[in-house]
């Protein structure tokens, strides 16, 4: 925006005369006469007159003359000189101090107007932009270089022509903001065929009317025509991956798991270590932090290839079905029974792992049985009179405090007992904010690739309301979250107002709050940098300290990692 304030003191006439006292005619006329002044004012009762000699017998002549007092602006200085042939300046004391001619107001004013003219048609003949500009005739009024660049036409085959002789109306984005005074930004658009830009159009208002249009146009087709190529070489490097992942889920068998914060590094030494011995394994962590994918890293790091491993959801077996479920039942067991019987979970689990999901769902009658299975590998299926032995090592889930249950009764305590020989706790996706980053990226793209959708990246005001959210649903809800973004993604832009949460009021995470109890002087922003700091310094560690690889893997500048690491007070 141009700042060009229209100022009244250049055109402020200083030669004048001014006449307080009482004089006769024949004295003003000899006043007059004598004087050099441009102008003579005589002041009477409050007001002030310009006084002139008119005709050959030079006669007095008195024209009233409005006061200016300095405050006015200059707009309402123009509605005082159609009506005023002198406008007198006068100080906070009322005294004269010049005069202002309206002829005067208006040359200056067209002066102003002209300067303005050619700063703007400088920066239209400037800009490497294309920018349209059109009246509200639909006439085009300008076009730059930019423009005649993008549409190869030439200013002077276009200026002064209606628009719509130049495209088609139906490709014309400024003409909705002509008609409509919608303004669009950062929108893509198909400006004809086989061509897209991004616009940004604004309508133009005078007095609150609207006179005219401006739209500025980006050409974006090769850059989305690379996308489109980076995106089918994304999808088949993803398929590739999953195609390694599978073959080298012996070796690696914790490479489907995502997140390298110190949290998760921890928790995965403790299950390696574990995973060593025989011993069985009481996974706990809160619904959706991925506790099967552990137990199946685990399971894979301590049998064969081929061993089976068999998960029990027990929170979503009838209770009714329960002991049937995981001991099998004989032919005849029971009216509906398959005719030739069924084998049990843990007959399905020999040579392997039981993995016992969700183990605090348990009703407290199967509990006793599955303590004998546990201790002694033998059972007895439903209906059947022959004991089976099975062995199989056991891993046990659950997302709920067992020993609080065992206090209160609804857990056994000798099962529990059983169960916790080595206690492994996952910590919840808020515990670990670094975590964010990567698990958002690698579902977004493998999303887009679901959802055939490109996304052409996430912004830093997204991600922040992700780092800022509780994420009481840990790692399956922050899934939904990217699914639900991708799915409402426009022109592979993610939009912040897409996010389920409430993300103008930033939450402090809960297991945070006994962090800072006895701190509550401290600011959000301070909390904020605190985490932030962890953030960069874990990544710094994970590259020796590599500074631009650091800032690769963050998705930033390196000036700007510089400036953080300033900011936040992190030295070598």
């Amino acid at each position: 925006m141009i700042a060009d304030e229209i100022s009244i003191q250049p055109i402020i006439k200083k030669s004048f005369l001014l006449i307080e006292e009482e004089k006769s005619d024949e004295e003003l006329k000899q006043l007059i006469m004598s004087s050099s002044a441009a102008k003579t004012f005589i002041r009477k009762n409050e007001s002030v007159y310009e006084v002139s000699l008119t005709g050959v017998e030079k006669t007095l002549h008195y024209q009233h003359c409005t006061p200016i007092h300095g405050e006015e602006s200059f707009e309402d200085i123009m509605t005082l000189v159609s009506d005023n042939h002198c406008l007198v300046m006068m100080d906070a004391d009322h005294k004269v101090t010049g005069f202002v001619e309206p002829s005067d107001v208006c040359h200056h004013l067209f002066r102003k107007y002209q300067h303005l003219h050619a700063y703007i048609d400088t920066i239209l003949h400037t800009t490497e932009e294309s920018c349209t500009v059109i009246d509200k005739n639909q006439h085009v009024i300008g076009w730059t270089k930019g423009a005649e660049k993008l549409f190869s036409m030439k200013r002077e085959q276009v200026i002064q022509k209606p628009i719509t002789e130049l495209f088609s109306p139906e490709h014309l984005e400024i003409l909705n903001t002509l008609e409509k005074g919608t303004s669009v930004y950062h929108r893509q658009h198909i400006a004809r065929e086989n061509q897209v830009v991004l616009i940004n159009s604004n309508p133009v208002y005078f007095q609150d009317e609207i006179i005219g249009a401006v739209v500025s146009e980006t050409d974006i087709t090769s850059q989305i025509k690379l996308n489109n190529e980076l995106y089918n070489a994304r999808e088949k490097l993803f398929h590739l991956e999953k195609e390694v992942t599978k073959l080298t889920a012996s070796s690696d068998p914790f490479q489907r798991i995502r997140g390298r914060s110190p949290a998760m590094k921890k928790t995965i030494n403790k299950i390696k270590k574990a995973s060593s011995t025989q011993t069985g394994l009481l996974i706990q962590g809160e619904s959706g932090v991925g506790k099967e994918l552990f137990a199946k890293a685990a399971h894979h790091l301590r049998e064969d290839k081929d061993a089976p491993f068999v998960a029990i959801n027990c929170g979503a077996i009838p209770h009714s079905l329960f002991e049937s479920e995981i001991f099998g039942y004989e032919r005849g067991a029971f009216s509906g029974a398959d005719s030739k019987g069924k084998k049990g979970k843990a007959a399905l689990a020999k040579g392997g792992t039981l993995f016992l999901d969700e183990i605090g769902e348990m009703p407290l009658d199967m509990q006793v049985k599955i303590l004998r299975l546990l201790q002694e590998k033998k059972f007895y299926p439903v209906g059947g009179t022959k004991e089976l032995e099975v062995d199989f090592r056991v891993i046990a889930a659950t997302n709920r405090d067992l020993k609080k249950m065992v206090a209160e009764n609804t857990f056994r305590d000798d099962l529990y007992y059983r169960l916790n020989v080595v206690s492994i706790d996952i910590p919840p996706l808020r515990e670990r904010p670094e975590d964010i980053i990567e698990l958002t990226h690698y579902f977004l793209h493998e999303l887009s690739i679901t959802y055939n959708r490109p996304i052409h990246g996430i912004s830093q005001n997204v991600m922040q309301c992700l780092l800022r959210h509780d994420w009481p649903g840990n790692i399956r809800e922050l899934k939904n979250v990217v699914e639900r973004l991708v799915v409402f993604s426009e022109n592979g832009e993610i939009k912040k107002e897409d996010l389920p949460f409430d993300y103008e009021t930033p939450v402090i995470p809960t297991s945070e709050l006994s962090t800072y109890k006895g701190t509550e002087s401290r600011s959000l922003t301070e909390r904020m940098n605190e985490v932030e700091k962890k953030m960069i310094i874990n990544e710094l560690e994970k590259v020796d300290g590599n500074k631009l690889a650091c800032a690769k893997n963050l998705h930033i500048t390196r000036a700007t990692l510089y400036n953080r690491l300033k900011k936040l007070g992190i030295t070598n």
